[in-house]
């Protein structure tokens, strides 16, 4: 019986250890799920205070409870640790780390690239290697499989690789992580099948694709879509603010349609870990090849625009009541870039709140999620949505649809509200004072 086959055996037994490099809101999820399963799990994490949490039985993100973690590291089920000589006795491995853009909008692979030298430094024949990190088509197969190669062993007869993209969506109770099918895509034939095996434990529908590039670029494509429609909507709303229509109301009219059409929603621009981020590795691997991916151009220009456009509405708002945005205090509700996450990265509010505060505006922020926020070279802290805050303030700008908070309440105590999310879509008293993206 070769390696590899054993391999198959002991993952059919969960007798195979699971590695997870990167205990993030991907990595933490998938290592507690495989922990569930019956595996033994190991975690190895950069940033020992996430692996003194986990060591308590603590969880550090949302969609994962104390409870849960407590559960598998009591059983010895799952442990953490920062040493990374502890990969070789892992037999399968799980790349799960943050590949974001540098400032000059190129694909930053300095994680991903760490960690599989990480791996390359102990790789071992009858081992499988799984890269989950978002990135374009050929960054397994032209990237890291010589990298991984260059041991002397060979993909397919002495170890394994293959991608598999994460398809995580933190905050999401509708969709816990097994429910969303795990695409799975090789370098050969037999690494495909021995990661679907593994996956098939954990998931209740794996995906096989033909090759490694074919499953890189299915992650693209997902969150590509959602950019670009995310860009019609938020072109929809230019349009509809021109025409002197809401945009809203017509956006909620289309939908009506049993067939053919599928709801986007405008806002204040794009944020989060992965639609803002993951189209721009598409575009930049194609420029390589001399292809112009002139949607996702198109949507990323239309997307970048919104901050500049909401920020605009505000200064028209306060405009109708002869008063500058130089000077002005501005309340902005909401800073994480999605509904009920602490999470933001990429969030717009960031550059709404940057803009208005070059042009003079006195910023203040409440967000239940975001006690504090970084920006530039300071940081501001969360205030409370008291009486006082919303009717001392000139505007108050929505710009993150908590369901914790009362827009009601809200709407009753501000002077002004500029809604970029229609949250207060059902409020009925204060209507007058409410202006929409």
């Amino acid at each position: 019986m070769s390696r590899l086959q054993d391999l198959a055996a002991r993952i059919d037994a969960r007798e195979a250890t699971i590695g997870v490099i990167g205990l993030g809101y991907v990595g933490l999820p998938l290592a507690v799920a495989f922990a569930r399963a019956g595996f033994r799990v190991v975690g190895f994490e950069l940033d020992a205070e996430k692996v003194r949490a986990l060591a308590r039985g603590r969880s550090y993100i949302a969609d994962v409870s104390d409870a849960e973690v407590a559960e598998v590291t009591g059983s010895d089920r799952l442990s953490a640790t920062t040493d990374f000589a502890e990969l070789s006795r892992s037999d399968v491995v799980n790349v799960c780390v943050p590949t974001p853009l540098t400032k000059s909008k190129d694909p930053d692979f300095s994680h991903m690239a760490k960690a599989v030298e990480d791996i390359r430094k102990r790789l071992r024949a009858g081992q499988l290697v799984i890269l989950g990190s978002t990135t374009y088509p050929g960054t397994t197969h032209e990237l890291f499989r010589p990298l991984l190669e260059d041991t002397g062993l060979r993909v397919g007869v002495d170890f394994c690789l293959a991608f598999a993209p994460e398809r995580i969506d933190p905050g999401n109770e509708q969709f816990k992580v097994h429910e969303v099918p795990k695409v799975v895509g090789g370098e050969t034939r037999l690494c495909t099948e021995l990661a679907s095996q593994v996956f098939a434990t954990v998931f209740d529908r794996v995906v096989p694709v033909s090759s490694s590039q074919a499953a890189e670029m299915v992650k693209l494509l997902e969150n590509t879509f959602r950019a670009i429609n995310i860009g019609l909507a938020n072109e929809v709303a230019l349009m509809c603010d021109r025409l002197g229509l809401d945009v809203w109301e017509v956006i909620e009219a289309a939908a009506s349609k049993p067939y053919g059409f599928m709801k986007f929603l405008p806002g204040p621009g794009l944020g989060g870990h992965c639609i803002p981020i993951d189209p721009t590795y598409l575009a930049w691997k194609m420029k390589s090849l001399n292809f112009p991916a002139r949607f996702i151009e198109l949507a990323t220009e239309i997307n970048a625009q919104m901050p500049w456009h909401v920020v605009r509405l505000v200064g028209d708002l306060l405009n109708e009541d002869r008063l500058a945005v130089n000077g002005a205090r501005v309340l902005v509700v909401g800073v994480a870039y999605k509904p009920d996450v602490s999470d933001v990265r990429e969030s717009p509010a960031l550059d709404v709140i940057e803009l208005l505060r070059a042009k003079g505006a006195r910023v203040d922020y409440h967000d239940p999620h975001v006690p504090e926020l970084a920006l530039g070279h300071g940081s501001l802290k969360s205030v409370e949505l008291g009486e006082e805050a919303l009717a001392g303030a000139d505007l108050v700008l929505i710009l993150t649809h908590h369901r914790s908070i009362d827009w009601a309440r809200l709407a009753r105590h501000a002077q002004r509200v500029l809604d970029t999310r229609n949250a207060t879509r059902d409020v009925r008293e204060g209507r007058e004072k409410i202006r929409k993206l």
